[in-house]
């Protein structure tokens, strides 16, 4: 496993296509000059061991050489062993809504948006508690088993979309039912389910089925998203609004949030109701909560003995720019002799 000590050496890319421009410049200049000095052929006698392509060529050693002292800055660290250790925290799930009516802009940038950002900035801010996604619409399906690694689920969140599931619909009853399933001892005091959606259940189980999980020591929280005005369903066409979703009638949908049944859900599973209209109020009020649960403690796996690998990247930089200093911009002599490209011809 790869980790990153120094990020912010990263922006030093960003000087290579500065580089590229500049180098590209003194070409244009370079031709330009020797066009007003003497024609090309004219150029080639005066001049036959003058070599373009080592002048490209020592560019790009220079670049590849300036790109890893950039790596070897950002340093780079390989886990070299797993060991197992122990961990006290809160076993949490997070349930998305990727139906539809998630991409209603009533809330910016939109709805499902935001409640990634919301789950993001939550587990931001977690230390030694476990993890777990779904993901639900007309049904639910598991994105990412209890875990402890952070990354990854934030990586599988991000790709989360509302063509994740054939059938449309809001079962909110789906997803804490496959919640269930998601805690690994039924004797847990610290188990938590976080649904983020706008609330509109249509499969009308959803109290039912937080009834049952409350019975199983199931804490659910649920963060609303969206406005109870409501708002159309865009349909969008390479990134442009085309048209607005319309029912069997043909008249525009509009999705709007139903806090009180989200409220209800909450209140059943012996949680709270947050609204999602602030990110941060939102990850301020579920972290709030977090430090009132018990937690338990259980075993996981990590990397230790992480080892620098700057040295590579460094040693390779400096062999780069020794290759850069000690090439000349003239021809090669012996492979000038091969006349690979027939230039003794041209000369004549």
């Amino acid at each position: 496993m790869f980790i990153i000590e120094e990020h912010i050496y990263f922006w030093g890319f960003l000087v290579l296509p500065v580089l590229l421009l500049l180098f590209l410049a003194y070409v244009f200049w370079k031709k330009r000059t020797q066009s007003k000095f003497a024609e090309t052929k004219l150029f080639k006698k005066l001049a036959p061991d003058q070599s373009n392509f080592k002048a490209n060529l020592k560019f790009i050693l220079i670049s590849l050489a300036f790109a890893c002292f950039i790596m070897a800055l950002v340093n780079p660290k390989l886990g070299t062993k797993m060991e197992t250790v122990k961990r006290e925290g809160v076993d949490i799930v997070f349930a998305l809504d990727v139906s539809r009516s998630m991409l209603a802009e009533d809330i910016a940038p939109n709805r499902l948006e935001k409640s990634k950002r919301i789950i993001t900035e939550i587990i931001n801010n977690l230390a030694s508690d476990r993890i777990g996604l779904i993901g639900y619409a007309g049904s639910a399906f598991p994105q990412v088993p209890i875990t402890t690694d952070y990354s990854t689920t934030k990586t599988f969140l991000q790709s989360m979309n509302t063509n994740m599931v054939s059938s449309q619909g809001t079962a909110i009853s789906q997803a804490i039912d496959l919640a269930r399933t998601y805690y690994n001892d039924d004797d847990q005091t610290n188990k938590v389910l976080i649904i983020l959606s706008e609330g509109e259940d249509h499969e009308g189980n959803a109290e039912n089925m937080a009834e049952q999980a409350a019975e199983e020591g199931i804490r659910i929280y649920t963060i609303g998203v969206g406005t109870e005005r409501g708002d159309p369903i865009p349909i969008r066409r390479n990134g442009r609004i085309e048209s607005y979703l319309k029912d069997e009638a043909g008249e525009t949908v509009i999705t709007k949030k139903n806090t009180e049944s989200l409220r209800q859900i909450a209140t059943i599973g012996n949680g709270t109701y947050i609204d999602g209209a602030s990110t941060s109020g939102a990850v301020n009020e579920i972290l709030k909560e977090l430090q009132n649960i018990e937690k338990t403690e259980f075993e996981a796996k990590q990397f230790a003995d992480f080892e620098s690998k700057y040295q590579w990247f460094l040693g390779f930089g400096i062999f780069l720019v020794l290759i850069d200093i000690l090439l000349l911009e003239r021809k090669t002599a012996w492979i000038r002799r091969l006349n690979l490209f027939n230039e003794r011809k041209d000369e004549e």
